[in-house]
């Protein structure tokens, strides 16, 4: 390896993350980056980030393609130093399917990238984060790509082409060859829900500018297309493929990988390892309900929702009943351990497009109600986008699990593991309820604790969920003592 040239290995993201997939470059060979300047987006098993580069200097290689899994410590970009000579290019091969047509660059072609390139550098005035205007480097690609499973909706027989014109990486649209469109375009269009095969491009061979993208933003009646979720990217079954056990014909076949994957191997070890039981209570919330609805009355736009008065009770809970808010832990020599904190992260699952994901809200013990309203909100949205940091992901000491918002009273939980206890909260609904020796209409919900039976016996899981039960049948005197 040259002196001039840089290799940036994948590092990890956070908790000891193995690999990542590679969604999307940011940059392409030949591009000029600087220092902590994104150039790639990748999907690891709690959240979509950007990379950022440790070095500057001209993109030389790119080691690996969208759809891609790669490993923790391999090489994800080279990047030659700056000053250093241009690498040579090697004999003209096939370019990446994501910008090939798979015949030789037409005129017309040439055209639509110098016709790219120029609108790019005039740029909207705003630049997005991670999506850079190019800067018109003119070194070429060093080495030719496989093609990617994720752009590319047919097999298609190579041919000699001559490389795509830097700033033209970008993606190929099936049934539209010559539709190349830049990072840019594309997140400006997925943002906007806008499908990129229903736009004709006003580019030479109708490539895809960002004056097109924007009329059918601005067009009422666009057609939308929701970016599909990660856990849909469903592969079609071999033709006529059979199933041997049920004897029926497999439509499909979906890759477990990114979230997906990671809540199996969670949920798996979880399940394998922690001896867990379950304790349950019906809690009359009406109070809880009411307070709240008078609050909303006073204050229409900061009253926080039922869930941040619940949280504020757990947390007041886990610090009456600490053993729940520890880890238990195999050390080096075979002993064990239960590792307790001084603090509270409070978890709580939130439902995505990408699948099932626990954000946690750090020092939660700290925080008020009003308090843990806004930061419940704020990672909740953060999660749904895909942008949640590892840290926001992978640094709960217990979860809140409210699954009444999907219309069902109970669940036996599995515990997020290494967690040692989740708390889950059914829908309130009215039900009969006996006040003072008569029977009346309340507002009821169900209360249900999983715990790690190695840490604690039933009596302090009972003790606590008694708290938390307390605490919402008389909101008004626990807040006061909190």
């Amino acid at each position: 390896m040259s002196s001039d040239m840089q290799v940036f290995l994948l590092p990890d993201l956070g908790e000891g993350l193995t690999e990542a997939e590679l969604v999307n470059w940011l940059v392409a060979v030949g591009d000029e980056i600087k220092v902590d300047q994104p150039i790639a987006e990748v999907e690891t098993a709690k959240s979509m980030v950007e990379v950022p580069s440790p070095y500057a200097g001209t993109v030389a290689e790119l080691h690996g393609q969208a759809g891609e899994t790669l490993d923790v410590g391999k090489p994800l970009i080279s990047i030659a130093r700056v000053g250093a000579a241009p690498v040579a290019p090697e004999a003209p091969a096939a370019v990446e399917d994501a910008v090939t047509t798979g015949v030789p660059a037409s005129p017309e072609v040439s055209a639509a990238a110098e016709t790219y390139r120029t609108e790019e550098k005039a740029g909207s005035g705003n630049v997005l984060i991670g999506y850079g205007t190019p800067g018109g480097a003119t070194t070429g690609r060093t080495r030719p790509r496989k093609s990617s499973v994720a752009v590319v909706d047919s097999v298609v027989q190579e041919a000699p082409a001559a490389p795509l014109e830097p700033g033209l990486a970008g993606t190929r649209i099936p049934g539209k060859l010559s539709a190349v469109i830049s990072p840019l375009v594309r997140k400006m269009a997925r943002d906007h829900g806008v499908s990129l095969d229903t736009i004709e491009g006003s580019g030479a061979s109708g490539l895809i500018m960002r004056k097109d993208v924007e009329a059918a933003i601005s067009t009422p009646d666009a057609p939308a297309a929701p970016p599909a979720p990660a856990l849909e990217r469903v592969a079609p079954a071999a033709e006529g493929e059979m199933d041997s056990r049920t004897g029926l014909a497999v439509s499909a076949r979906t890759p477990v990988r990114g979230v997906r994957k990671a809540v199996s191997a969670n949920m798996t070890k979880s399940r394998s390892e922690i001896p867990e039981a379950t304790v349950w209570v019906d809690v009359d919330a009406t109070a809880l309900v009411e307070m709240r609805a008078e609050l909303k009355r006073r204050s229409p736009h900061d009253t926080p929702g039922l869930m941040a008065f619940i949280a504020r009770f757990v947390t007041a809970g886990l610090k009456k009943y600490s053993a729940l808010n520890t880890r238990f832990e195999t050390v080096a020599d075979g002993s064990q351990e239960i590792v307790g904190f001084d603090g509270i992260n409070l978890g709580f699952a939130a439902q995505t497009d990408r699948g099932l994901v626990v954000p946690s809200v750090r020092n939660a013990h700290q925080l008020s109600a009003r308090e843990l309203d806004a930061e419940i909100r704020r990672l909740t949205a953060v999660a749904r986008d895909g942008k949640a940091t590892p840290a926001e992901l992978g640094s709960g000491t217990f979860t809140l699990n409210n699954y009444g918002v999907f219309g069902v009273d109970g669940s036996a939980a599995i515990i997020n593991y290494p967690e040692v206890a989740m708390l889950g909260v059914g829908r309130i609904i009215d039900k009969p309820w006996v006040v003072d020796g008569e029977l009346a209409v309340r507002k009821v919900t169900e209360l249900t604790l999983a715990f790690d039976h190695r840490v604690c016996d039933g009596e302090t899981a009972a003790g606590f969920l008694r708290y938390v039960a307390d605490c919402m049948e008389n909101p008004g005197g626990a807040l006061a003592d909190m």
